[in-house]
């Protein structure tokens, strides 16, 4: 791991509200005098965002095996990571992903039923020495993330059209997840109001990383 830089991750299912929050802590760290890199996943790099179309939105995409979705996921991981993470942070910058590691632990190991073992053996390969320093996972009920994707979705993606028991293995194995890992997973109520998500967020930062928040 990056000893200069600094890596966020935010996590969660459907819904949950994790691009808002995004940008609510960017904009709170720029106003601190840092400019962050915002990423997401899949996605990133051209190649990733390739990918991205594939697995979410491309009719070629609508027959993938588990197994396939598992490593295109890593394959743009890998490229993300080597490609801009990587070399942000060892320049000094601030990273903030919109999902990494953890979705595949979730989505494909848990929701999806492969076996934890080769799913964290295809994880760790993708992404060589990188990890993040702290992981925010947006918690949220499925009532209240289905009418917030309905609100802002004019259409849902493929893995967005995945039935509700899918949706229920993720966020409990994102529950697991975060009791397993105290130390760098914050699990966070994202069905209370924007401000007051944002401000546990700040608050768990301040808290574990004082000097991140200040100018």
């Amino acid at each position: 791991m990056s000893t200069t830089g600094f890596f966020i991750t935010f996590e969660g299912s459907e819904g949950c509200g994790k691009s808002t929050q995004i940008q609510c802590l960017a904009e709170h760290l720029r106003t601190s005098g840092h400019e962050p890199l915002l990423l997401r996943e899949p996605g990133g790099t051209p190649a990733g965002e390739l990918i991205r179309h594939l697995l979410q939105h491309a009719p070629e995409g609508e027959a993938l095996t588990p197994e396939a979705e598992l490593l295109l996921f890593a394959a743009s991981r890998a490229q993300l990571v080597r490609e801009v993470i990587q070399p942000a942070l060892d320049a000094g910058r601030i990273v903030i992903c919109d999902r990494f590691m953890d979705s595949t632990t979730v989505y494909q190991g848990v929701a999806r039923r492969i076996d934890p073992a080769q799913t964290d053996l295809i994880n760790a390969f993708a992404m060589g020495s990188v990890r993040p320093h702290i992981t925010f996972v947006l918690d949220v009920d499925r009532a209240t993330a289905r009418q917030r994707m309905s609100a802002s979705r004019a259409k849902l993606d493929r893995i967005e059209r995945e039935s509700e028991a899918f949706f229920e293995a993720v966020r409990q194995g994102y529950l697991t997840l975060a009791q397993n890992h105290p130390d760098r997973i914050v699990l966070v109520d994202a069905a209370q109001s924007i401000q007051a998500t944002g401000r546990d967020i700040l608050t768990s930062i301040a808290n574990k990383y004082p000097d991140l928040l200040k100018k």
